[in-house]
């Protein structure tokens, strides 16, 4: 909106511009002068009866009714030109803006407007406990150190900018920063009892410099809030651990968190990749959930493993069976970098051959991604490596003709694998983007077990047996999800699979039937399940109560009462109503329809970009069964990025601290982040503003 320009006020007469004398009549309705900009005008009255005001500097009149605001008044104030008003501005002092301490919409208080705009007739006064309360949470959402406040550089710029803060010190901003924990544990408690759909969890196992162990427990969820669904992933504990705990009382802390949080009964799956021992501790928790009858197909999909970590268990196994090459490789760049003078013919030579420098890459040992770096950063010098042996004939250092192949090939094979790898780590990973991936991988593998270059056969021989044994314990679940994607449902599976066991058809055919079977049971659990009935997103009409109405309104001990049903609910009762009764027979499932329909054909555009969530969000009155298996199945992170050991250490600030308190900022940061996220949706965050891992990530 245009701010209203400053309004000089015409006088009558040619050149006199006074104001007639107006006797002052006490008004009692008069409002106060609240606004700072009287500090510079005077207000007076004509004697039409309209008011004007003059500014003290350069006495230049301008409106000043009960409609015309202030702003042309400040406007007036910019751009006044007096030697007196200059001299004035640099005495004057900053107004300081006010935070109102009203809460917003957001039910947040310290949100509000800053006074001095066009709200300078509301009440605002300094808050010091919203101030305290804000210094907190700057703190947790950061990461910043609680003895920032002793900072004296970060008092002086507190002071300047609100001379009437008290700053607080480093126990009471420890506390706070607890209490914010606590609120927020709240409310993402209170979300996740709420939330009608299944959670999964994942497990980490951390360390701290000083060599204390803890335990990561994190909750992936598909939210439903505000009719929308979003994939959520928020950490839940982050507690210490004995070094000695044994699966069984892992699977016992783990149970006794998720009984607190009141999520333990309505678990999908678990991932313990990063866990001690997480096949065992799987094992005891199968254990310990299977008798209660609350898990998906009684516990078959509850284990699952992630793909990230399916392939690094896969190629650095394999990998240990070509360690001669791989050091021969390793040797061979090593006496390239680490001579000068061998150095300096290998930057001779590439200028020479004319090709571009790129860096020649030494791995790290335990790291099978910068092994694939060295072989091609290694393929790509193979010139300029070949010209140095001529040069050098007598130096074994430089690989044979054949080694070169055997690189090449590997190169080729890693090269696949790390194509793959780095897919994983999208915005929303639901379940269904990877299980193509690992087919095509599997199809591969098969293929290069008969290729003529011995060290490729026997890798690839080796890859694929470790490969189908991890696989085999993920590949229901994401052959779930693929089957929920309506661009592929059955067609990725009948078509990978014929190409995965190629002239063996009748065991490919016993593949897909079993996967399609077990799909149709767990189905059929849902259709039948109370939860699935309770669940305030699949509303549908039940053909054999007495009206729609009951089957929208009455949930068992959920029922919703009349004011909290909302249009939405009716009109998919509505719409369920409709696909019975202009059926003359009986109404087929979820699944019979999803199956009998054509695949989705998406837009010209990145397959990867399909937005899933949505599709279902928009489909769930038409399956509400299956829309509420696509929430709990879509949500189990099988993309998860293995971290390495080095990766899971917390950073040194925080490893001085007690557990309790870095439980409390590592999951107050995480519970915080949707405030990061908000802020960089709207513009209003710097690009490196963390992201809300930081604080648990120890620097490189």
């Amino acid at each position: 909106m245009l701010e209203p320009a400053a309004m000089e006020v015409p006088m009558a007469g040619t050149l006199s511009t006074t104001v007639a004398a107006v006797p002052t009549v006490h008004n009692p309705r008069a409002r106060k002068l609240r606004s700072a900009v009287w500090q510079d005008f005077t207000k007076e009255r004509r004697a039409d009866g309209n008011c004007v005001a003059i500014c003290n500097h350069c006495k230049k009149q301008l409106t000043a009714t009960s409609r015309s605001g202030t702003t042309h008044l400040r406007n007036h104030l910019a751009i006044c030109t007096t030697t007196s008003t200059r001299r004035a501005g640099k005495r004057r002092k900053l107004i300081v803006r006010r935070i109102l301490n009203n809460k917003t919409s957001t039910g947040r208080p310290g949100d509000g407007v800053a006074s001095g705009d066009d709200h300078d007739n509301d009440t605002t006064h300094f808050d010091q406990e919203l101030s305290r309360q804000d210094l907190a949470r700057m703190i947790v959402q950061h990461g910043y150190r609680f003895s920032i406040v002793d900072d004296l550089g970060f008092q002086k710029f507190v002071k300047n900018l609100q001379p009437q803060f008290s700053m607080v010190s480093y126990d009471t901003v420890r506390a706070d920063s607890m209490t914010i924990y606590g609120s927020e544990r709240l409310k993402l408690q209170d979300a996740l009892l709420k939330t009608p759909c299944r959670v999964s969890i994942s497990v980490d196992m951390w360390r701290s410099s000083t060599q204390m162990d803890y335990l990561c427990l994190t909750c992936h969820y598909i939210d439903h809030a505000a009719d929308e669904w979003k994939l959520r992933k928020k950490i839940l504990n982050f507690v210490h651990v004995d070094e000695n705990f044994t699966a069984n009382q892992i699977a016992i802390l783990i149970l006794e968190k998720l009984q607190e949080w009141g999520i333990d009964r309505k678990l999908a799956a678990v991932v313990l990749d990063n866990c001690t021992s997480g096949d065992s501790v799987a094992t005891e928790l199968l254990r310990a959930l299977q008798p209660r009858r609350l898990l998906l197909l009684n516990g078959n999909l509850f284990h699952v493993r992630s793909c990230a970590h399916v392939l690094n268990l896969t190629v650095e196994e394999s990998l240990e069976q070509t360690s001669d090459i791989i050091n021969r490789v390793r040797e061979m760049i090593q006496n390239v970098k680490f001579s000068q003078e061998r150095l300096q013919k290998f930057l001779g030579t590439a200028k020479l051959l004319q090709i571009d420098q790129k860096l020649l890459v030494l791995d790290s040992p335990n790291n099978w991604p910068s092994t694939y770096l060295m072989f091609d950063s290694a393929c790509y010098y193979h010139d300029v490596l070949l010209r140095l042996a001529e040069q050098e004939s007598h130096y074994a250092a430089f690989l044979t003709p054949k080694e070169w192949a055997d690189v090449k090939a590997l190169t080729e094979i890693l090269d696949a694998l790390n194509n793959t790898m780095e897919k994983f780590p999208v915005e929303n990973p639901t379940a269904n983007l990877y299980f193509n991936d690992m087919c095509e991988i599997h199809v591969l593998l098969n293929t290069w077990r008969n290729s003529p270059s011995p060290v490729v056969a026997q890798m690839a021989g080796r890859m694929l047996k470790k490969f189908e044994g991890y696989w085999d314990l993920t590949r229901p679940v994401m052959a779930f999800a693929s089957i929920l994607d309506p661009r592929y449902k059955m067609k990725s599976i009948e078509y990978f699979f014929q190409l995965i066991y190629g002239n063996d058809q009748f065991t490919a055919k016993a593949t897909i039937e079993a996967i399609k079977q077990n799909f149709t049971s767990l189905c059929n659990d849902y259709e039948h399940s109370a939860d699935s009935l309770k669940n305030p997103a699949v509303l549908f009409y039940s053909g054999n109560s007495n009206s729609c109405m009951s089957s929208v309104y009455s949930y068992g001990n959920d029922s919703k009462t009349f004011s909290r049903i909302t249009l939405s609910d009716a009109r998919r009762g509505l719409d369920q109503y409709i696909q019975e009764s202009s059926s003359g027979q009986s109404l087929k499932s979820d699944l019979d329809m999803y199956l009998e329909e054509a695949v989705y054909r998406q837009k010209e555009g990145n397959q990867d970009n399909f937005d899933i969530l949505g599709w279902w969000k928009s489909f769930a009155a038409k399956y509400p069964v299956l829309s509420q298996m696509a929430r709990d199945i879509l949500a189990i992170p099988v993309s998860i990025i293995p971290l390495d050991s080095e990766a899971r250490v917390l950073n040194e600030y925080l490893s001085t601290m007690d557990p309790l308190t870095v439980e409390g900022l590592v999951c107050a940061q995480d519970w915080l982040r949707a405030e990061t996220e908000v802020a960089n949706a709207d513009g209003h965050a710097d690009d490196k503003a963390p992201n809300g891992d930081e604080i648990i990530v120890a620097p490189n």
